[in-house]
């Protein structure tokens, strides 16, 4: 089992930015992507980013050239540095790891954390 703990939400500006993190405890060993979803209430959950083993990294156009997601394998854990943030009603943003075969870009099962809310808003 993988057990992650996000941290770093809050309410900002409209322009502002945050930083979230998230660290992995447990079967770290089997871990081969990390990455952020995003959940606004009433509505489905949504890739903002991940980033594979391998350094492959999936993201959101949306997200494009405003959010930067990296790893440090070293303490398993995932970042999110989220610039030029537009009003967005409070949503939760939580942290997924998944299990793989080491090397690949499959996840035979995903773990989540409970989230960090995150409010745009002026």
């Amino acid at each position: 089992q993988v057990q992650l703990v996000e941290a770093g939400g809050g309410l900002v500006q409209p322009g502002g930015s945050l930083k979230l993190s998230c660290v992995a405890s447990g079967s770290t060993f089997t871990i081969n992507a990390m990455g952020w979803y995003r959940r606004a209430p009433g509505k489905q959950r949504e890739l903002v980013a991940r980033q594979f083993n391998t350094g492959n990294i999936d993201d959101a156009d949306a997200v494009k050239g405003r959010f930067t997601i990296s790893r440090d394998n070293a303490k398993n854990t995932v970042f999110l540095q989220m610039d030029s943030l537009k009003p967005a009603v409070a949503a939760v943003s939580s942290c997924t790891a998944g299990q793989g075969p080491p090397g690949t870009l499959y996840r035979g099962r995903d773990f989540w954390g409970q989230g960090t809310q995150v409010a745009v808003s002026s």
